[in-house]
Parts: C-alpha cells; sequence; structure tokens
C-alpha cells in the first residue's frame, strides 16, 4: 500500500490546484460528473457480485435495451443506485448528513427491491453477518450510527482520509441494514467528501480484495491504514481526472504514454496503482493526461 502521510500531502496540494483549474468551468464539471456516474454504479455493484458489465450498466442508465437477460433486481439495483448518487451530487454540497438522510438514501436504494426494509434499519431479530463478522446486535443499530456520526463530525482537526476511512469502516462493521449496507456506504463515502470540498471517489471492483482486507484489518485490530489508503488513493486518481481535463492536456492510455515516452508500461501501471504519477482510471483504463506538445 502507498505511504499514507505522503497521500494526505498529495491531496492537499491537488485540491489547490483543482480548486483554481475550476473556476469559469463549471459546464465541463458538470459533464465528467455525469460520465462517471455508470461507473460508481457498476463498480459499486460489481463489489456485491452483480453480473452487468460497465457497459451494460451504462446502458440500463441510457434506457438502452441489453443483448441479454438480466434479473428485475439488477435492473433495478442499477437505476436506483444512480438516482441515488445523482441525488447527492445535488443535495451532499448544502446539507449536513444525519440519520435521517442516510434512511432516505436507503429508501432510494431499495425502491422495487425489497420495499419491506427499504429505508428502516434492523430491529428485533434481523441479525446479520459478513463472511464471519457478525454485525451489530439490532437494538444497538440506531446508537452506535449516531455515535459514528458524532466521532465523525467532532474529528475536524484529522485529515479528511483519517475520518472518512474511520467512519466507513464503522459504518460497514455495524451494518445497519438488512440488505443495501455496502452501495449505501459508498455513497456516504462521497457525501461526506463533497460536504467536506473534495471530489468524489470511486472504489473499483478490481481493488475489492485489499477493500475487504481493510474491513478485516479493523475488525480484528481497530486498524484504518488500508482503507486510508485506499481512500487516499481514489482521491488522488479522481483528483487527477478532473486536472488533466481542466488544464486542457491530452489524455491517453497508460500503455500509449508509456510507447510514446519511451517508457516502461509495467512500471509506470505500478506507479498508477501508488498514484505516485498523476494517472487516473476511467471507463476500466489507466489514463493519464499529458502535455499536448509532448506527443509532437
Amino acid at each position: 500500500m502507498s505511504n499514507v502521510p505522503q497521500i494526505y500531502k498529495r491531496i492537499g496540494a491537488l485540491q489547490k490546484r483543482y480548486l483554481k483549474a475550476k473556476l469559469g468551468k463549471e459546464s465541463l464539471l458538470q459533464v465528467l460528473y455525469e460520465s462517471e456516474v455508470s461507473e460508481q454504479v457498476y463498480n459499486s455493484n460489481a463489489i456485491e457480485n452483480s453480473t452487468l458489465t460497465l457497459e451494460e450498466t451504462d446502458k440500463i442508465l441510457r434506457q438502452i435495451n441489453l443483448d441479454r437477460f438480466i434479473s428485475e433486481r439488477e435492473l433495478f439495483e442499477a437505476k436506483n443506485l444512480a438516482r441515488v448518487v445523482e441525488y447527492l451530487e445535488k443535495k451532499a454540497s448544502r446539507e449536513e448528513l444525519t440519520i435521517d438522510g442516510i434512511l432516505l438514501l436507503h429508501k432510494m436504494l431499495m425502491s422495487n427491491i425489497r420495499d419491506e426494509i427499504a429505508g428502516r434499519f434492523r430491529s428485533l431479530t434481523e441479525w446479520v453477518r459478513v463472511g464471519s463478522h457478525i454485525a451489530a446486535d439490532p437494538n444497538d443499530v440506531l446508537r452506535l450510527l449516531q455515535e459514528a456520526l458524532i466521532t465523525y463530525h467532532a474529528s475536524g482537526q484529522e485529515h479528511i482520509m483519517k475520518r472518512l476511512a474511520r467512519f466507513h469502516l464503522t459504518f460497514e462493521n455495524i451494518h445497519p441494514f438488512v440488505d443495501g449496507n455496502g452501495r449505501i456506504g459508498r455513497v456516504l463515502n462521497n457525501c461526506l467528501l463533497i460536504r467536506a470540498g473534495h471530489v468524489p471517489i470511486n472504489i473499483k471492483f478490481i481493488d475489492r480484495s485489499i477493500y475487504y482486507d481493510a474491513f478485516a484489518s479493523f475488525d480484528a485490530k481497530g486498524d484504518t491504514t488500508i482503507m486510508e489508503s485506499i481512500v487516499g488513493q481514489a482521491l488522488c486518481s479522481s483528483y487527477h481526472k478532473r486536472l488533466a481535463y481542466l488544464e486542457g492536456k491530452t489524455i491517453v492510455t497508460l500503455s500509449q504514454h508509456a510507447k510514446d515516452a519511451g517508457l516502461s508500461h509495467s512500471n509506470l501501471l505500478n506507479k498508477a496503482k501508488r498514484q505516485t504519477i498523476e494517472a487516473f482510471w476511467e471507463k476500466g483504463v489507466w489514463k493519464i493526461g499529458v502535455e499536448r506538445f509532448d506527443r509532437g
């Protein structure tokens, strides 16, 4: 994993560049945001074992018929999560995250999927487990979630990565809902990031293994380091993408950049994963923005 303190420093510098670069470019930012919805939906659903591909997810959101049969659940999982993502884009910067807000998002997510549990926490005998982890007692869910929110809001002196990682891990450890916890937890990440003046992130499906390792580490010893690294790398990638477009760079695949610059693709790929170069993940491919004259 990447060096967390170094990621802290990079995020601060990237945020300053972004705030300067975005001035007067609201329409481009909106287009960038809209182009990411299907990616966010695909990755978050894929982490929860959805069979939809990125292309299929994009077609569903654009109301294009697929070439194969999919279940009604998968159809609504895509549509509902997109609705939640789009709702947060409009509301997150203006409204503090609350218990009622979390319940509303869950109701939107689970509508037409499991209406009997939509918009409410687990209760009575509704125990759940994730792997070997048994989630919190249903009777303690509300209290524990309130405490998690209080801890998040009261720790403003800490770096956003630390605060966000702790909240996300705690939320998933509590597992407040019968279903939909992972998807809601990941959209809450973006709600809190946007609220804090940052850009949304996309936790990639291909990183699912290390993502699960972060939960195991937290469950075993309360460690947030792995999740901090995941969040930090995702945030750097999101900034790198926006800056590449906002600063008018030429967008090329990392493999093409390696060829053009006479560099090792495997070395660049390793740096991209660690976010020590300004590469970003877009539509399932590593890309990078280069100055226009760099390609001759």
